[in-house]
């Protein structure tokens, strides 16, 4: 069968996304008799990938760029060698809708691709243990500048309809028994979370499921949460299979075990996919200033009001913020992670700025040298 001539909605592919838009980008490579196929798994040089003859194993040799943003990742759409090649060779990427990417855990100022061609990001958050509302904030700013892939390896800004969509689910809400203690809980997150969806939900009584899969059906879905934040049993629920290993977490101190070891793509039933993701211990910001403006958009606000355009909110005369602060309009805790999220995000982006630079200046050099040679080794033919 000619998969190119069927209609995207009747390829095989179409549950996991496949669409008008992915066909049209793929038909270059649809005519030199390659398959497309969408990453489920990566791991060590190799990938599995959802092909319309099923799940492969694919090698990414010919796809391993320096810039560790445009590695193989899982969500990724791929074009792969047909069947009769042995082995079989990822031949290229398509050019990503949107990627979520933080910095690595080593400190230094490149990203981490975590999911690719997201709709949504849901950032899990037990409700066993007190809230961190910081850390929800953290993991929201990355989410708000989960921004076209192109966009983001250009660092030019995307359309604001691009990116990926977050939602907040405060697992594990079976354990707040009270109904009145839930909703004070659920409008405290909505608090660090302006404009974003909130919902409880117990995955094993099935509280607030019905909700979430009308939000993840039909849809990419990646599943973010630190260890132990129910996110495999959460999967679980959505697919109606025990597709994912789950531990309790340990009685000692209440974290997870990391039961979940490498990012998966799951087919959903009523169509669409989960990236269940490992526990994070940390999310460090990359290029998220978007996204920390959008989290606390009223400090923003405030900021435009402020008497000097570059006050810094710390106590400048005519500031706004620090005015809205001691007329407890603003809590004072969000103003200070909004100022940590501000430094660290700048922080990061100088480094990549410093490391960009260093990049060009070594590339220029090379060059230099590769010119020095040959012109040498041009007077020595002729002499």
């Amino acid at each position: 069968m000619n998969l190119s001539s069927l209609p995207a909605s009747s390829h095989p592919l179409a549950p996991l996304g496949w669409d008008e838009g992915w066909q049209a980008e793929f038909a270059p490579f649809a005519v030199r008799d390659l398959v497309p196929g969408r990453v489920v798994r990566v791991d060590r040089g190799l990938c599995d990938v959802a092909t319309p003859d099923g799940v492969i194993r694919a090698d990414t040799e010919f796809v391993v760029p320096r810039d560790p943003l445009k590695v193989v990742c899982t969500g990724d759409w791929v074009a792969v060698d047909p069947q009769s090649a042995d082995p079989r060779y990822v031949r290229t990427l398509l050019p990503r809708r949107t990627a979520y990417v933080r910095s690595t855990s080593s400190k230094r100022s490149e990203g981490q691709v975590l999911a690719t061609n997201i709709d949504h990001v849901v950032t899990c958050v037990s409700l066993a243990a007190e809230l961190d509302r910081s850390r929800i904030e953290r993991f929201l700013a990355l989410a708000m500048s989960c921004s076209t892939g192109e966009a983001l390896l250009r660092k030019t800004p995307a359309p604001p309809e691009s990116g990926a969509r977050p939602v907040v689910v405060l697992t594990k809400a079976d354990l707040v028994t009270d109904p009145v203690t839930l909703a004070h809980l659920v409008r405290d997150v909505e608090t660090s979370a302006p404009g974003v969806p909130v919902l409880p939900v117990s995955a094993e009584h099935g509280q607030g499921l019905d909700a979430l899969s009308a939000v993840v059906t039909g849809n990419s879905t990646v599943l973010l949460g630190q260890s132990g934040a129910g996110k495999s049993t959460l999967a679980n629920a959505l697919l109606g299979t025990d597709t994912q290993t789950v531990r309790r977490v340990r009685d000692v101190d209440g974290k997870g075990r990391h039961t979940t070891t490498t990012r998966n793509l799951l087919p959903l039933p009523g169509g669409g996919v989960l990236i269940d993701t490992p526990g994070l211990r940390g999310v460090g910001l990359f290029d998220a200033g978007a996204g920390v403006g959008q989290v606390f958009a009223e400090i923003e606000e405030l900021a435009g009001r402020c008497r000097f355009q570059d006050c810094a909110h710390t106590g400048e005369p005519g500031c706004a913020v620090l005015a809205a602060v001691d007329a407890g309009r603003l809590p004072p805790r969000r103003l200070d992670s909004y100022r940590k999220l501000v430094r660290e995000n700048q922080r990061m982006a100088a480094k990549s700025d410093a490391r960009t630079r260093a990049e060009i200046r070594k590339e220029g050099k090379r060059r230099h040298a590769e010119g020095r040679a040959a012109l040498a080794a041009k007077r020595g033919h002729l002499r």
